[in-house]
């Protein structure tokens, strides 16, 4: 019996909000799993709504409010009673739009550690540039980087060379696969507790201060900008978010306050595994293509702030998408 039903609903709602997470999180993922101690948990809070919607019935109280209580029941016993759909096959565009950015967003710990990692190296690499510029072949093992950056951007504009224009696919896949095999292997390393995953973020962070620093001290801030941002606005990211995968995997061996076996945590964290490693190989389709057939064009070809613009909107998106995409619309009804 309830006898004050202001009071009973304000200590009833956190659990009903409670459970109204955990079902968004098993609709949102129809293929995951709950741990022992968050399966009694969601059980109790099922309990608690079904007990409190029949303590309910018998009053007359906010029919907004009743509705929103009935379906979450509803949702739950569907759920309990495994009557939810579930999808038989892979479905690409809900994969790509609503997983990922899920699981971007529930591992944004380990993408911050990766994102520090390689400005730290590019604070490094531009420090070091600058202190002794005949480092430069040290810090960027790319011989057509070794001339001075005037020099290059003098022989860029002339055009691209004949040899790119005859074999641009050629050129774009070429990056794309080079592209994938250093961010899966970059991932990899997280097996080394994410050290290894920690020195390549740290290293290719070196090589983009370098150039960076070597660029904006000649004065070739429009060069830089045209060529790096259309691809680089995605590309870098990307190579962020396999480093974010390889800490995630490193997490997960050394497995600290976590009680359940190797065996079993490599299994619960397999899919959101692949599901960043498989993000950031689309990513990296993309900017290859974009590398190949927008980057290596200069003006008068195409001018820079046509590229500079292409590359912020590029960005733009991406963190809309990352940040914003597969959130669900509250239930009509929930309370704040």
């Amino acid at each position: 019996m309830i006898i004050d039903l202001e009071k009973f609903l304000r200590e009833a709602k956190p659990a009903w909000r409670d459970m109204e997470t955990m079902l968004r999180r098993l609709e949102d993922d129809p293929v995951g799993s709950l741990t022992l101690d968050e399966a009694q948990r969601f059980h109790r809070l099922y309990e608690r709504a079904q007990s409190d919607l029949a303590r309910l019935s018998t009053f007359a109280f906010d029919p907004e409010t009743r509705r929103y209580l009935e379906a979450l029941v509803g949702r739950a016993y569907a759920l309990v009673h495994d009557l939810r759909e579930t999808p038989h096959r892979f479905a690409p565009l809900h994969w790509f739009f609503g997983t990922l950015p899920r699981v971007f967003r529930r591992r944004w710990r380990a993408f911050l550690v990766a994102a520090a990692a390689v400005a730290l190296g590019a604070v490094f690499g531009a420090g070091v540039l600058l202190a002794d510029e005949t480092q430069r072949s040290i810090l960027m093992p790319f011989p057509h980087l070794h001339t001075h950056p005037s020099e290059r951007v003098a022989v860029e504009e002339r055009g691209p060379s004949e040899d790119l224009q005859q074999g641009r696919a050629t050129f774009s896949s070429a990056l794309m696969t080079h592209n994938v095999r250093v961010a899966v292997f970059g991932m990899a390393l997280g097996i080394t507790w994410g050290f290894g995953t920690l020195v390549v973020l740290f290293y290719n962070g070196v090589i983009l201060g370098a150039v960076a620093a070597d660029y904006v001290a000649a004065g070739e801030i429009r060069f830089l900008l045209g060529w790096l941002l259309p691809h680089g606005a995605v590309e870098i990211p990307a190579f962020i978010i396999a480093g974010q995968a390889g800490l995630v995997l490193a997490h997960t061996l050394i497995g600290r306050g976590d009680r359940r076996p190797l065996g079993r945590r490599l299994r619960d964290e397999a899919n959101e595994l692949a599901t960043l490693i498989g993000g950031v190989a689309i990513l990296l389709v993309w900017a290859g293509l974009v590398e190949a057939f927008l980057s290596q064009y200069h003006e008068p070809v195409i001018p820079y702030t046509v590229k500079i613009a292409f590359g912020m909107a590029e960005l733009g998106l991406l963190a809309v998408f990352l940040i914003g995409s597969g959130r669900r619309r509250p239930e009509r009804g929930q309370r704040s």
